[in-house]
């Protein structure tokens, strides 16, 4: 078998960059690296992926992208192409973080609803996958999927929905 293609990136389109990058840049302590500011920001986690035993790997933590749905860049055409504004109907793409066990689901809510962000829900356990998972939507209609590992025989609280 070849090697498969890689996911690089993924980038959420916002009417408002700059605001975006300093939204995530709060509600997860990620590096706001503006290139250029207001047009293309980039969301730095820093660090590096974990090993088992928890040192840091040499891989790097992934990357992502806010751009002006205005003018996504790049596009080989300057003036940028249609449509030039946000979806408001429908799904959208689904992003989901690993909370840091550094952090708390908590802070990490609460600081989204201060900026503007809806919940979309908490409290639920899929065994599928075994983890504890929290939803919100930002201001700009991407939806942000928190996740907790369940770990070995995880004890799921009462007040949590299960599928």
């Amino acid at each position: 078998m070849a090697y498969p293609n890689t996911l690089i990136f993924v980038d959420l389109a916002s009417d408002d960059p700059k605001a975006a990058g300093e939204f995530y840049a709060a509600v997860f302590g990620w590096e706001n690296d503006a290139r250029p500011e207001g047009v293309f920001h980039r969301m730095v986690p820093g660090q590096n992926f974990r090993l088992s035993d928890g040192s840091q790997s040499e891989v790097g933590n992934l990357h992502m992208g806010i751009f002006d749905a205005a003018n996504a860049r790049p596009n080989p055409n300057p003036e940028g192409v249609e449509p030039r504004q946000l979806a408001d109907t429908g799904r959208k793409a689904r992003i989901w973080i690993m909370v840091s066990e550094d952090d708390s689901v908590e802070r990490i809510i609460g600081e989204a609803e201060k900026r503007g962000a809806t919940v979309l829900w908490r409290n639920h356990y899929w065994k599928e996958f075994n983890g504890f998972n929290h939803c919100f939507r930002d201001p700009w209609g991407n939806e942000i999927l928190l996740w907790v590992k369940g770990g070995e025989n995880p004890q799921i609280p009462d007040d949590y929905t299960r599928e």
